[in-house]
């Protein structure tokens, strides 16, 4: 007969196993109820303008606006953490014949609601036709979580120009590298799929990329890049800037303006 310290073996390893069991099915849970609060960071609207109301649903979605008369308008669809608004005085400066809109998400720079692909997908829509009311041609610019905003609704509306900057293949590709224990296929909700509609872009199309970018991989850009039809678009990158540093370097703004 084994001794007893032997024989409970099989049991203290089988209550191991199911523990951790337990807490992984409970962590993975708790990713799928919280993913949005990883994923989106409300910010403050920091830089007053006047704004543009974009409303659904009894949501009330701001635009921080500069009005400009004439065909040309900018829209511009910020990172996940960003304040669009403070990129106002620079683009001003830069784009004196453009009208610009910087939509600020839901939950965003005083804008109600909470975000989800779905919903900024809606509020992009009707931004732009708003817009395309006014000014014929339009420029569609998105950074970071925004150009998966830009290029969906490029996709979907005749934008004249469309300028990514910092982009990603999708969002699923960044999750599964942050969260690589997880089954992320399965639990994300807001893949923000921009290889998914790159291919029906017809558009002039600019992707700017950081060179020293610590978020989002330079393969991942790559692969959103191969995804155009040939001669649609093309890919500059901005050597020794990181993912947040690229709008500080002097090249951001003359590459903005050369892909507008």
């Amino acid at each position: 007969m084994p001794p007893p310290n032997v024989s409970r073996m099989p049991r203290v390893l089988m209550f191991i196993a199911v523990i951790v069991v337990a807490l992984y099915l409970a962590l993975c849970v708790g990713l799928w109820v919280f993913q949005r609060a990883l994923i989106y960071f409300p910010q403050p609207r920091s830089v007053e303008t006047p704004l543009l109301t974009v409303s659904d649903a009894g949501t009330q979605v701001l635009v921080s606006l500069r009005a400009h008369d004439g065909p040309n308008a900018l829209i511009y669809f910020g990172g996940n953490a960003e304040d669009v608004s403070r990129n106002m005085p620079s683009f001003a400066q830069a784009f004196p014949d453009h009208a610009l809109y910087f939509l600020n998400y839901r939950g965003y720079g005083g804008s109600t609601g909470s975000p989800s692909e779905d919903a900024i997908a809606r509020d992009a829509v009707a931004l732009f036709d708003k817009v395309y009311a006014e000014h014929p041609h339009i420029a569609l610019v998105g950074r970071s979580l925004g150009s998966g905003v830009a290029i969906r609704l490029a996709s979907q509306r005749p934008a004249a120009r469309l300028v990514l900057i910092t982009p990603y293949n999708s969002l699923e590709e960044i999750a599964a590298r942050q969260f690589p224990i997880f089954p992320v296929k399965w639990l994300l909700r807001d893949r923000f799929e921009s290889w998914r509609y790159a291919a029906r872009i017809n558009i002039p199309t600019l992707l700017i990329a950081a060179g020293q970018d610590e978020v989002i991989l330079d393969s991942s850009t790559q692969r959103l890049y191969e995804h155009f039809a040939k001669g649609v678009a093309v890919l500059e990158v901005i050597p020794e800037v990181g993912h947040n540093s690229i709008s500080d370097s002097p090249e951001y703004l003359r590459l903005l303006g050369e892909g507008l």
